[in-house]
């Protein structure tokens, strides 16, 4: 009987171990994202060096439909002074989701007539979260996000093809390859 309430106790002690950890993990990621986006609203230039990898991109198509890449030193070097909410801009966290050592998260960027829509994919580099790379599309202001975010919808499958026709011939096998 004592076995077994040490046995209880020790599986409720994991459990909340595991718990703790899952909870400390996503919080973790928040932290990553919500640092940009406050350093973005506020123009701070520490918590965006904070919230991104110092190798980071920022990557966009340009005008003349060719990739524009950006480095982050020269975004967070060209952040207006009071951040976007001196210019009456707002930011919001729309999904999140992670993963081991990699996340991902949508945010908006809203400014009066228009807003940046940022697909942020993060690593996890020691017990911090950094943003690797920044994917941003301008959009009018009704523009929603779409796709099947958390979704379990599985991809269709290709159709079926008919089973190879069986040969009376005696073949021999080749030479074992492994396979």
């Amino acid at each position: 009987m004592k076995i077994s309430r040490i046995i209880l106790f020790l599986f409720f002690i994991s459990a909340s171990a595991i718990s703790v950890k899952a909870q400390s993990e996503d919080e973790a990621v928040k932290l990553c994202v919500n640092n940009y986006l406050n350093g973005v609203l506020k123009g701070d230039a520490s918590l965006l060096n904070q919230a991104f990898h110092p190798t980071a991109m920022l990557r966009t198509v340009s005008g003349a439909g060719a990739i524009q890449d950006i480095p982050v030193a020269k975004f967070v070097a060209s952040m207006p002074a009071g951040g976007i909410q001196s210019k009456g801009g707002s930011t919001k966290l729309i999904s999140y989701a992670y993963v081991g050592v990699s996340a991902l998260a949508t945010v908006e960027l809203q400014f009066g007539d228009f807003k940046y829509i940022d697909l942020l994919s993060m690593l996890k580099f020691g017990n911090e979260w950094k943003i690797v790379s920044r994917v941003f599309s301008r959009a009018d202001l009704d523009a929603q996000v779409k796709g099947m975010g958390g979704s379990t919808a599985s991809v269709a499958a290709a159709p079926a093809k008919p089973a190879p026709k069986k040969s009376t011939a005696n073949v021999k096998p080749k030479a074992d390859d492994g396979w």
